[in-house]
Order: C-alpha cells, then structure tokens, then sequence
C-alpha cells in the first residue's frame, strides 16, 4: 500500500508533468522556461530539481522504469522458450505497460511523440536513449541465451525487432492514426520482424 507521503510526491510529479506538456503544447518547448513549468504546477523551481533534472527529463522520464521492466522480462525467459516467442512476449507486455501513477495518459503520448520528432534536442536526447536502450536489451538477451546468441545475433535481433515497430508507430501517428492503430501497427511490424527471427536461437 502506498503511504500518504509517497502519494503527494506522485501527484506532484504528475501536476509538474501535465503542466510541462501544457505549456510546451501552448508555447513551444524551448520557449518554456522550468520556472514557468514549476509555477505551473504551483511548487517552487527548488521543487522541479528534486523531480527532474531538466526539461528534457520530463519527457523521458519513464525510460529506466520501462528499461527495468523489460530486462525483468527477457530474465524471466521460461525453460525452452525460443528467442521470437520471448520477444513476443516482451512487445506484448509492452503495450500496456504504465509508469505508474504518473506516467502519460493516452491523449498525451501523441504530443509526447510529436515533440520528440520535431524539438532538435529531443531527437539527439531520443536517439541517445535509443541505442542505450538497444545495447543493454542485446546483454539482458545474450544473458538469457548464453549457449545458443551471440552478441552479433542479440544486437542483430534487438535493432531489427525494435527499429520495425518504432517506424511502424511512427508512421502510423503521422498518417493521423489513434494510440490504439499505433499499437496496432507495432504489433503487425513485431509479427512480420520476429518470422525472420525464428531462425536464431
């Protein structure tokens, strides 16, 4: 059960997330100033600091919860499962995973997407995040797979499933789609990527 005290730092994590996608919304995201964003959320710019380290964090703040989730995942690879199946699994798994309380509701992940795409240093932030992401996802699989992957067909099998369903969910967005068509697409972009896959592991 979550104590009173762990549930005010929840809420206002999520006011100064909701006021930061308001604002970057209404005025541009460099144009926001952390002040603005903290006074938005009625709290002190000391406050912002103690959440997040800058404006950048705000949108990528769910990435080592989601990270941690993941590796858990691959970890977890039960007893003769093949390599598709696990990844399968894990873009399943995916698809409704949350970051708690204060993770991005539904109507905020386009905007979420849509800054990423188009703020210059949110797209270098993205794609650093991107290959960390991808490196440490091949390790967690050569961990799971030590007698059957190498590192050359973990980062092969990490780059082709994940680059498949990010342009996928992207595409999808671009063409005006809903979260439930991106969902969708990544899906069917897994599905297609893990049939070549089943000839590894």
């Amino acid at each position: 059960m979550v104590g009173l005290r762990e549930r005010k730092k929840q809420r206002t994590r999520r006011a100064l997330i909701e006021a930061a996608l308001r604002l970057f919304d209404e005025k541009g995201f460099e144009e926001t100033t952390l002040a603005e964003i903290a006074a938005a959320a009625e709290v002190s710019t000391r406050t912002f600091f103690s959440y997040f380290a800058s404006k950048e964090d705000v949108l990528f703040f769910d990435g080592e919860s989601r990270m941690a989730m993941a590796t858990e995942l691959i970890s977890s690879r039960m007893p003769g499962e093949h390599l598709a199946d696990l990844l399968l699994r894990l873009v399943r798994a995916s698809m409704g995973w949350t970051s708690g309380d204060d993770g991005f509701s539904v109507e905020e992940v386009p905007l979420r997407m849509r800054l990423v795409m188009t703020v210059p240093s949110l797209q270098a932030r993205a794609l650093h995040l991107l290959f960390d992401s991808q490196l440490r996802l091949a390790l967690a699989l050569e961990d799971a797979f030590p007698d059957e992957l190498d590192h050359v067909d973990a980062a092969a099998a990490v780059g082709a499933l994940i680059g498949a369903t990010k342009l996928a969910v992207i595409s999808s967005i671009n063409r005006g789609g809903s979260l439930e068509q991106a969902e969708e697409a990544a899906m069917r972009a897994a599905q297609l990527t893990l049939r070549g896959l089943s000839s590894i592991g």
